[in-house]
């Protein structure tokens, strides 16, 4: 069980619930059950979250027959999303806000892979690093340039999977080394397996997983070798690396918004990158003089 003071806690609880569940669903071995969340009754400022106990031993354990990590991600990425109440086709986004860190998400859904990222990731992160860091007009324009010209460039709906767009899929949203583990959940006594946990999931496609899987490391070529073997690239496969390296570029900023400016040098560095490979230098100068 965890608890925690405050709405903060409760906001947070209620997407981690929601999040074990959607991955549950899809591969029950792969993270604990979540079985519910609310707030004390004799503490009603404190919340809780109840789940499967998750006996932990060590990424380095010897490996058993179950599923590895790859195989299991790839299983969750290859499985579409369950369509949204109200919605009549699988939708980007969530039911409840989710929390990446202390970040809670606009996970409202779209049709559009390319508007989700754009907008509820992108833009929306910009405004919470301005509210804590103030306005920077070099990260603001790149941004902006970045949502308005490089997403749909890279993302658009008619241009990945040969135009047929992608199709949303569970993700565990904040899947760095620390948030990945070997152990065994609740009762089984079995072998201790690959297991993810501290999730803050949203119906995506399925490379959202990888930027912050990138960002930090501990995932090496053999994983992403068998994964992929799994769970292929989508085309154009020649912009794979670069579309990761966009989808990094969301927890940059949200670490930037988070922790200050010892991140900022990194999302810069990503934007500019982007910039000028897939759109020139002209539009980021134009966005930058428009907010001198």
């Amino acid at each position: 069980m965890k608890a925690g003071k405050g709405e903060d806690a409760e906001v947070m609880f209620a997407g981690e619930h929601e999040s074990l569940k959607a991955i549950h669903d899809v591969v029950p071995s792969l993270c604990p059950q979540s079985y519910g969340h609310g707030r004390f009754s004799a503490q009603p400022s404190t919340s809780f979250l109840v789940t499967d106990f998750l006996n932990l031993t060590s990424r380095s354990a010897s490996k058993s027959s179950a599923p590895s990590l790859a195989a299991k991600l790839a299983k969750l990425h290859t499985t579409p999303a369950p369509t949204p109440d109200g919605y009549e086709k699988p939708m980007f986004g969530f039911p409840v806000t989710t929390c990446c860190g202390d970040t809670p998400q606009d996970n409202s859904f779209k049709s559009s892979w390319a508007d989700f990222y754009a907008n509820n990731r992108l833009r929306f992160i910009l405004r919470r690093a301005e509210k804590s860091n103030g306005i920077d007009k070099e990260m603001h324009a790149l941004v902006e340039t970045t949502a308005a010209k490089v997403v749909s460039r890279l993302l658009g709906d008619d241009h990945l999977n040969n135009g047929n767009g992608v199709t949303p899929v569970v993700v565990h949203g904040d899947l760095w080394s620390g948030n990945a583990s070997v152990g065994t959940i609740g009762s089984n006594d079995g072998a201790p397996e690959d297991v993810v946990y501290d999730s803050s999931a949203c119906y995506a496609h399925s490379e959202f997983e990888l930027g912050i899987m990138k960002m930090f490391g501990g995932f090496g070529g053999s994983f992403l070798k068998e994964y992929h073997d799994l769970c292929p690239k989508t085309a154009p496969v020649d912009e794979y690396e670069d579309r990761v390296k966009l989808y990094e570029l969301y927890h940059h900023l949200n670490h930037y918004a988070l922790f200050g400016g010892g991140y900022r040098s990194g999302a810069v560095g990503i934007m500019k990158s982007l910039v000028r490979e897939y759109v020139g230098t002209g539009c980021y100068i134009k966005h930058c003089r428009k907010r001198s």
